[in-house]
Parts: C-alpha cells; sequence; structure tokens
C-alpha cells in the first residue's frame, strides 16, 4: 500500500466496490445522521464520502477533527443503497468504510470557510487565499485557466508559430502605462523597466529573421485594478508574424480563438470564423463603443434631420449652435411603456446627463413630449427610420457625441438586458478595425497619437504628407484592429509601421521631434535601417478570455494569487519597506511623499 493513498479521492468508482483502499485528503464537511458519521473527503480530484460506525475505536477521535484538516484513512469500499446515489457526484455511487484512521495535519478554527463558498470580504479571502483557493469553484477556474492556455499554446503551434521569450528587466515601454521600475546595483542611479508588453523585442525578433512567434508573456503595468483588468500584472497571448497584411494576421489568431472558446463554452454559441470587421468609426456610431456586446441586437441611429428646426427647441438649437453637434436615438423595441421610458432617463441623469427624451410607439400614433413638440409628421418619419412597431420606444441623446456616447453605450447594454433583447448564451466577436491614427488633445491643443505609435498609417508615407490641416490628421486612420467579445477587449494588434522615413514622419506629426525619436527608440529604429520586413500582430489578453468562459465578472477569480485592488499582496505582505542595507546595495534613499497637516 502506499504510503498515502491508493487511490485519489475522485477515482473510486462501483468497480472497486470490495477493495481495501488508502484516500488521503481534507475534511471537507462532517455530518451525523442518527450514530454514524459521514465525511466528504476532498482532495485535487473529487470528493468520497467516508462513513464511520459508532464502535469504531477511532470514532471519538473523528468526532473532534475540524474541518479542512488533512487526515489518511484506510477502509472497505461498499455500494450506497440506492436512495443515497448521489448522481451529481463521480463516486456518488460508493462510500469508504473506514477501518483505520490518522490526522496528518490538523487545521484551526476557520478565517474563511471551504464549504458552500459564502460571499466574503476581499482582505479576508486574499490574506488566506490558499483557503480561498481550496474552494470549488475558484479551484475549478484555476484549472480551466491551465487547459485553455495548454489549447492555446497547442493552436499557435498547429498554425505554425514558435514560442520564444523575451526580457523581463528591460528598458521603458512605448505602451503608455506606468512602468514598474527595478533599480540597478551595478549602475547607480539607473533603472530597469518591468515590461508592459514585449513589444518592441517582438518586432525586433521579425527583424532578426524569425517569421512567426508567439508567447504567453507576463507583463507589467502600475495601472489601477478595475473588474476586467489585474493590478500591476496579467499575462497575454502575444504573437508577431513577419511579411503579411491585417488580413494574415486574423487568420493566423482568429482560428486559434473560436477553437478555443469552443472547447470550453459548453452549451454556448461561439461566433464562427471568419470573424466579423466593424469599422471604428461605425461601432462607434452604432453601438456608442470600440468593444460593443453584440449579443445586444440594438444599434443607434443619428436622426438629427428629424429635430432640425422642429417645434422641440432644445433639441433645434443644439443643432444650430455647432454643425458636430448631432441627434442619436436608441431603439427599445418593447420598452413602450411609461414606467420604463421613465426608468432608463432615471439611468441617464444618475450616469451624469440631464436625462434622455423618448418616444412610444402605437398602432396608430407616437406618444411622448418629444413628438408632441415636432409633431406627427416628423415622429412618423422617426419610426420610419428606426423600424418602430407598436409597443416600441425609442431615446433620444442630443450633443457632441464624445460628451454622451459613453452614456449611450451603457443604456443600449442596460436596454437590451431588461428588454430580454440580449442572448445571453452566447459568445459574439467581431475584429474592430480602422482606427484613427491620431487624436486631438484638448488640453494641449495638439494632435497626439490614437493608440499605438508604432502602427504603420494607411496610406502609407503619402497619407502623412499629403494632409494640409490637423482635422485632415485626424482622419487619416491606421492598420490597427481589436478582437471584441461580449462588451470586452480580448486583445489588440496593428500591422506595424517598419520604414524609418514613416516613423520620423508619423512622430513629426504629433510633435515628436527626429532626436525624440532616436533617444527614446533608437534600439528599434536602427534594427529598421538594416532590412526590417513588413511585419504585424497582436495580444490577447489571458485572464480575460478565462474570465468570459469561466462566467466571471472579475478578474481576481481567475488569477492564483492576485493582488487587491489597492495594489496589495495581503499574503505576502507586498509591497514592504526595504532594509536599509537593500537601498544601499542599489544606491536608493527613500523620500516619503509630504502630506497636508490638518487644521
Amino acid at each position: 500500500m502506499h504510503a498515502y493513498r491508493s487511490h485519489t479521492c475522485g477515482e473510486l468508482r462501483k468497480t472497486e466496490v470490495g477493495e481495501t483502499v488508502r484516500l488521503s485528503g481534507w475534511v471537507h464537511r462532517k455530518r451525523d445522521h442518527g450514530g454514524l458519521l459521514f465525511i466528504d473527503l476532498r482532495d485535487h480530484y473529487g470528493l468520497t464520502q467516508l462513513v464511520v460506525e459508532p464502535e469504531a475505536a477511532f470514532f471519538a477521535e473523528v468526532e473532534k477533527v475540524r474541518q479542512e484538516s488533512v487526515i489518511m484513512i484506510d477502509g472497505r469500499v461498499v455500494a450506497r443503497d440506492a436512495e443515497a446515489v448521489n448522481p451529481n457526484l463521480p463516486t456518488g455511487d460508493i462510500e469508504v468504510r473506514m477501518d483505520a484512521f490518522e490526522v496528518l495535519s490538523s487545521a484551526d478554527e476557520l478565517p474563511l470557510p471551504v464549504f458552500g463558498e459564502p460571499d466574503y470580504p476581499e482582505d479576508i479571502r486574499m490574506t488566506h487565499r490558499y483557503l480561498d483557493l481550496r474552494r470549488e469553484t475558484l479551484h475549478r477556474n484555476i484549472m480551466i485557466r491551465s487547459k485553455i492556455i495548454t489549447a492555446i499554446r497547442g493552436g499557435m503551434e498547429k498554425a505554425g508559430f514558435t514560442e520564444f521569450q523575451t526580457p523581463i528587466l528591460t528598458a521603458s515601454s512605448p505602451e503608455g502605462a506606468r512602468d514598474f521600475l527595478v533599480p540597478s546595483r551595478l549602475h547607480p542611479g539607473k533603472f530597469y523597466a518591468l515590461p508592459q508588453a514585449p513589444q518592441i523585442f517582438k518586432q525586433l525578433i521579425m527583424v532578426s529573421g524569425f517569421d512567426r512567434y508567439f508567447q504567453i508573456a507576463p507583463c507589467f503595468r502600475d495601472e489601477d485594478a478595475r473588474a476586467d483588468r489585474s493590478a500591476g500584472e496579467f499575462y497575454q497571448l502575444d504573437l508577431e508574424m513577419s511579411f503579411v497584411e491585417r488580413q494574415d494576421v486574423f487568420d493566423a489568431v482568429g482560428p486559434v480563438m473560436e477553437q478555443t472558446f469552443k472547447a470550453f463554452a459548453g452549451e454556448r454559441a461561439v461566433t464562427n470564423y471568419p470573424f466579423p470587421m466593424i469599422p471604428y468609426d461605425e461601432s462607434m456610431l452604432k453601438y456608442g463603443s470600440d468593444k460593443p456586446d453584440l449579443r445586444c441586437p440594438i444599434e443607434m441611429q443619428i436622426v438629427s434631420d428629424h429635430f432640425r428646426g422642429s417645434g422641440f427647441k432644445i433639441f433645434a438649437q443644439i443643432l444650430d449652435a455647432d454643425p458636430k453637434n448631432e441627434i442619436r436615438a436608441i431603439p427599445a423595441p418593447g420598452g413602450g411603456s411609461r414606467a420604463f421610458c421613465d426608468r432608463m432617463n432615471s439611468f441617464a441623469q444618475k450616469e451624469g446627463l440631464p436625462g434622455m427624451g423618448y418616444m412610444i410607439f402605437d398602432e396608430t400614433e407616437v406618444k411622448g413630449p418629444l413628438a408632441k413638440n415636432i409633431g406627427p409628421e416628423r415622429a412618423e418619419a422617426v419610426r420610419a427610420q428606426l423600424g418602430m412597431k407598436a409597443g416600441d420606444a425609442a431615446f433620444f441623446l442630443a450633443g457632441k457625441a464624445e460628451d454622451f456616447q459613453a452614456v449611450a453605450a451603457k443604456a443600449r447594454v442596460v436596454i437590451g438586458e431588461e428588454l430580454g433583447l440580449t442572448d445571453k448564451n452566447k459568445f459574439e466577436m467581431a475584429w474592430i478595425v480602422d482606427f484613427p491614427m491620431y487624436e486631438w488633445d484638448e488640453e494641449n491643443k495638439k494632435v497626439e497619437f490614437g493608440h499605438n505609435p508604432f502602427s504603420m498609417p494607411q496610406g502609407g508615407l503619402e497619407a502623412l504628407e499629403s494632409v494640409k490641416t490637423d482635422e485632415d490628421y485626424l482622419a487619416i486612420k491606421a492598420y490597427q484592429y481589436d478582437l471584441v467579445c461580449n462588451g470586452y477587449e480580448l486583445g489588440s494588434g496593428a500591422i506595424r509601421n517598419h520604414r524609418p522615413d514613416i516613423m520620423y514622419k508619423a512622430f513629426d506629426v504629433a510633435g515628436y521631434g527626429k532626436e525624440v525619436v532616436e533617444d527614446k527608440f533608437g534600439g528599434m529604429l536602427n534594427a529598421f535601417k538594416y532590412g526590417a520586413p513588413p511585419h504585424g500582430g497582436c495580444a490577447m489578453g489571458i485572464e480575460r478570455i478565462v474570465m468570459l468562459l469561466c462566467d466571471q465578472v472579475n478578474i481576481r477569480e481567475v488569477t492564483m494569487f492576485p493582488m487587491t485592488q489597492q495594489a496589495e499582496d495581503l499574503l505576502l505582505h507586498a509591497p514592504i519597506e526595504a532594509s536599509p542595507e537593500q537601498l544601499k546595495d542599489v544606491h536608493i534613499r527613500v523620500v516619503m511623499p509630504i502630506t497636508e497637516k490638518k487644521d
């Protein structure tokens, strides 16, 4: 007999009835049924029900053992009575009658219950993460995460990609977030940076003559946590390809995403590849977002012409005030009740807008204050444009799109969910393409990069040199793209700018001179001067993929040892103060921020 177990706690079946076995695991829970004592014994593989009879010499000792103590037992496998069979448990046809019992490690009173998985405060869960990880749901999520990564890695290798590792100690990245800095002992006053992404290195890999690179890459960004973004660190599927156009990248990674989702989606439908492509401008118009939840069929429309010069003076004046202003409608099929419309109006007010105007469509007329003010002819024209039927409603927002479209995007999602229009039983994927190369920086009154500065502008050097005004620059699109799913950005990428002349000009447009480019990005720029292939790629967020497939809404539920929202590791108490000796080694002196004294 093995020192600790002959079988795991998820292994025994009817075929083992009559055998003597040895099991080890954690006491998941205990139950006293009329003298018989039942224990659910748990290990990584599952649960087995143990039975202790009152006449057993160790009965009193078993009665005293606490939940989550680690025990070892010897016993006989017996078939359960028909009425006691548990069809929801793989070992539910059998139980083990205990003949011997030993406590391998006793547990103190638990600060966090494992059985039942009740909600518990974040600080307790993070401080005792080893207990939290014993819980069934979180334990299963972490195992699914491992399997998903294995599936992704296998899919990439099958697609002809080779996995390479890139440096962790490096220089600052162009990704735009705050770096985590590491002081150098050998070079006083200088710092390494942890990589925000392997961006520069993976492009250099292409310049080095390797063709298809991928990596399950750790990335580090000193950003605040969100539900869909970890504090400090995360993993991504990082990939790059040489001699490719945008569609080549899509055809490489798209099928891997489709196959991965289909392998773990269960009964939920997954968009078949090829995924739809939606231009950025169209996505912002129809959905108010560049990461739309396409499970909701609602599409917004511009209806400005129906209100221009109308009797509804508020909207008419907004349109007259600035040619960039617009009136946008959010259709709400089946939302034609006053109570629902008032509720959505309150939603908009809570989101910081004055409210949302609305119309309710009946068989013969259009109701609501907006309809009355613009008159029946215009109201019917709105109905016709939006395709509204009796019992439907529509909501209206006015002004500059950038001022209201974030709320409009949220309202669209809320309307879809409340009216039962959103199909929660599928994963709806699409590529968002043709992102703007530049955007207007209102604070500094200048043109700035919209997203990744190393993307190739559509039209190349000619597009950059032919413009005459800032407005012309803002109209230039980049070969940038995002993969979105159910309202989340799964990943983003681009066809890269591999030509130094175009790079100099692209940065010059944003106000960065040649000397700045050479100082900050000289390593990559110099490499491009010695023959760089056209190349492109993307990166997909591992945690977000796993979060969606595990039906979770917070990345911490699919991360083994996450930090809190305040970027603290409560388990090992990081970040910590460094000792004077450690600071001396790296030539650092800590100067604490000055706090204002309160009166």
